[in-house]
């Protein structure tokens, strides 16, 4: 079952599709297969799988691990739609505080990959979410980060007034005094 994925307005960030087999009992699909994974360049290794469930209004993020754990993370809806939004924050990038967003849900065969240097987050529009993630290292609380959802300079559109915020992203720091994540952009 080949997968297959589109280059977004920021090209190292993908959007993947998988087919989907369905049928009266229900459907079937493959979310991660390594060799096809490789064929659209995607080498990093997963090693961490995350699983949110969220309500209506929540924003996570934007959340990044510095270098040696930066994560790239493959994301995916399970039920319900979000807000999916990555950031980059590669020092040297063309393309350096750059967002790009998607929504995602879990009626469709889509997923994201997001490589190491970007911050990621997402805002739930539906009732509830469920929201998997497979990352390339593994969580280090002494290397995870943030920005703040709101910053002015980076100007996410984001779909909701009035976001359900947890207190440590509420207190993030702008991009301009965050920490570097440690990845130059490479070209």
């Amino acid at each position: 079952m080949p997968f297959t994925c589109q280059r977004l307005e920021i090209p190292d960030i993908l959007l993947i599709s998988t087919a989907r087999f369905q049928d009266a009992r229900g459907y079937f699909e493959e979310t991660y297969k390594a060799t096809e994974f490789r064929r659209l360049g995607i080498d990093g290794c997963f090693v961490q799988d995350n699983h949110s469930h969220s309500i209506h209004g929540v924003i996570r993020g934007l959340h990044y691990q510095k270098q040696p754990a930066a994560q790239g993370k493959l994301v995916r809806v399970l039920q319900g739609e979000l807000f999916d939004v990555a950031v980059d924050i590669r020092k040297g990038s063309p393309t350096f505080g750059k967002w790009i967003s998607v929504t995602l849900t879990g009626d469709d065969s889509e997923m994201l990959y997001i490589p190491p240097g970007f911050a990621h987050g997402f805002c739930v529009l539906s009732d509830t979410v469920d929201f998997m993630y497979k990352c390339t290292a593994e969580y280090a609380f002494d290397l995870d980060r943030g920005i703040r959802w709101d910053d002015p300079e980076i100007g996410i559109a984001w779909p909701v007034p009035d976001p359900v915020l947890s207190e440590k992203d509420a207190k993030l720091p702008l991009l301009r005094d965050a920490e570097e994540i440690g990845i130059n952009y490479s070209g």
